[in-house]
């Protein structure tokens, strides 16, 4: 690692962290909410979204521990009551999030192939490759890390909507350990981690080489 590749991450970080969070107001305010932009985070300025530790610190340490970059932002404000169709609503909220950085991941790998800098071989050693491959692999591990179905990651929504009562119960008093938890999963759990996140990465490269036949 050199001070070009942490420069590039932590940019990188700040404009994929802050997509992901501007979409979850986003969709919130769609949905009805007003919590969002009442707190001024119907916004892509990354200030109105960064945590210190979560957002710089966090993916700093794990750039230099060779391990799957992944990190998190201030959690978006929304009220569940005021959302339309419910927890389904809610859980639009949340996944949307994580959908956008795939897409986001998606659409730097096909910008990448379709300039050249990507090939069977990988991404081009050059600046702009370097700058793609980042911007790819950031965003599957914010991807990947929110879709584990752990409060209060956004995964979780999605299995709250689907859970009965007595597992809503359990998570909604989980979730409000958030920050804790987060760190204790990096800390504990960070071999499960890495071997989840690296087995969605892995695989959701394989179908990206494979749509764009490289």
């Amino acid at each position: 690692m050199n001070f070009t590749a942490v420069i590039i991450t932590l940019l990188v970080i700040l404009v994929s962290m802050t997509i992901h969070e501007a979409m979850h107001a986003f969709m919130g305010y769609f949905l009805g909410d007003q919590t969002a932009k009442a707190e001024g985070r119907l916004s892509l300025n990354p200030i109105r979204h960064i945590d210190p530790l979560l957002t710089i610190l966090l993916p700093l340490i794990l750039l230099m521990l060779g391990a799957p970059v992944f990190g998190g932002a201030k959690p978006v404000p929304f009220n569940p009551h005021k959302v339309r169709f419910g927890e389904w609503g809610v859980a639009l909220v949340a996944i949307v999030g994580p959908l956008t950085n795939l897409v986001l991941a998606f659409t730097f790998f096909g910008i990448g192939v379709s300039l050249g800098f990507v090939d069977k071989f990988g991404f081009s050693p050059s600046l702009i490759g370097v700058t793609l491959q980042t911007f790819v692999f950031v965003n599957l591990g914010f991807f990947a890390f929110n879709m584990i179905p752990i409060p209060p990651l956004d995964g979780s929504r999605v299995l709250y909507a689907l859970a009965p009562d007595f597992v809503r119960g359990f998570m909604r008093q989980v979730e409000q350990y958030g920050l804790v938890i987060i760190m204790a999963l990096v800390m504990v759990g960070s071999s499960f981690i890495s071997l989840f996140m690296n087995w969605l990465i892995v695989h959701t490269l394989q179908v990206f080489i494979l749509i764009f036949s490289v």
